[in-house]
């Protein structure tokens, strides 16, 4: 017999099911969407990727996908901060678990803590001249652009 959506709708983890869903999709698309499922560290290592140190280029205050005034106007739901050790968003936080450099992209494995748990994925930053920041997931299920803010100013 085949399942069909009206089959779903009546079961009881339904509304688990879609409130999980509905977490992740939002996950991915405000913060720095740092969920994918896969941990792909040895295949980082043998395509020959350098491991980042403390120096991390890419710390600091950005906006996603609207360029950052920092001038306390931003939209708070855009606003993201990165350090060595950690993302944080409005939706949450992911912690690094590994970061990997590659000509002028950073490859990292994260895991990212909200309230249905933990969830832990690849994301990659690839460097634009423009000292913007093209955002994936390992999948490409979502892209985003992070704005660097002026120095000193924040994402407030």
């Amino acid at each position: 017999m085949i399942a069909t959506p009206r089959d779903f709708s009546t079961q009881g983890n339904s509304r688990a099911v879609e409130t999980v869903g509905r977490l992740l999709v939002s996950v991915i698309q405000k913060t720095v969407s740092c969920v994918t499922f896969a941990s792909i560290v040895v295949l980082i290592a043998d395509a020959g990727m350098a491991p980042l140190m403390a120096d991390f280029e890419l710390a600091g205050s950005y906006t996603q996908n609207i360029p950052c005034k920092g001038d306390g106007t931003d939209p708070k739901e855009s606003r993201v901060k990165i350090s060595p050790e950690e993302i944080v968003s409005k939706v949450g936080v992911c912690a690094f678990l590994d970061k990997r450099r590659s000509s002028n992209s950073v490859v990292a494995h994260v895991e990212c803590h909200f309230p249905a748990g933990p969830l832990t994925g690849e994301i990659i930053f690839r460097m634009r001249p423009d000292d913007s920041i093209d955002f994936t997931d390992r999948d490409g299920n979502y892209r985003a652009v992070l704005f660097r803010c002026p120095s000193g100013a924040g994402a407030r």
